[in-house]
């Protein structure tokens, strides 16, 4: 049942996997713009939590929340959603991320990369972001957080993640501490995100066998800035 709440009109819906709570946000999101009225919501794994607020003058619980539930509540009750042939899933538990990020000037124009494979070296995701002005620590760990994120997305459960940040990687495996107050916020954001896993591992690399990141940087960095491929310029690291 909906609950008030103040942070809005509350419930969590629990599913039987990822790909049953990822059917049902999908179906969410069309109501939600059929109302002209979106959720905030938060998903991890096969549970789905939803909170609904007006945002309009002084933020609280109107009709136009509650008409909402009623529409997510129909839905609930008119069973599962069909089969989604076009969500793209992995088959394998296990995945392998390479991870990068980088700053030119440190701080100046920033961009975060990544690449997810199968256990056999397959790539399924390869992905480059644009950040704008920050600092090259920023950039890694915004790239291993997008890395992540992805990985919840396509329903992977073990994560052997590779990156040639010797900072990032001691970090996360608690072996430094977090001393600059920048990066608190994202790191906590990680460990938390990283609870949604069975398995992670941390593991350094060189920089030149973190090639395949590094590629999904500079070309986030060079189509956001208009420089013609195939010329390079090196990011700090």
């Amino acid at each position: 049942m909906w609950q008030e709440t103040n942070h809005g009109l509350y419930r969590q819906f629990n599913f039987g996997n990822f790909k049953e709570a990822f059917a049902f946000m999908t179906r969410v999101a069309e109501l939600a713009n059929e109302h002209h009225h979106h959720p905030r919501w938060e998903n991890e794994w096969s549970v789905v939590q939803i909170w609904l607020l007006t945002h309009e003058g002084d933020l609280k619980i109107t009709e136009k929340d509650y008409r909402l539930a009623e529409a997510i509540d129909k839905l609930v009750e008119s069973g599962p959603a069909p089969e989604l042939p076009e969500i793209k899933t992995v088959q394998e538990d296990e995945v392998k991320v390479y991870a990068d990020g980088g700053s030119r000037g440190n701080p100046g124009p920033s961009a975060s990369g990544f690449v997810i494979l199968d256990m056999d070296d397959k790539v399924l995701v390869e992905k480059g972001v644009y950040l704008g002005i920050t600092t090259n620590n920023t950039a890694e760990y915004t790239a291993l957080k997008l890395a992540l994120e992805e990985c919840q997305r396509i329903g992977a459960r073990e994560i052997y993640v590779h990156m040639d940040s010797m900072l990032v990687i001691n970090q996360m495996k608690g072996i430094f501490k977090v001393k600059n107050r920048d990066l608190w916020l994202i790191h906590d954001a990680i460990k938390e995100l990283a609870k949604s896993f069975k398995h992670i591992d941390y593991v350094h690399v060189p920089r030149e066998l973190n090639k395949l990141a590094d590629i999904q940087v500079n070309k986030a960095m060079d189509d956001e800035l208009g420089i013609t491929h195939p010329t390079r310029v090196q990011l700090d690291d």
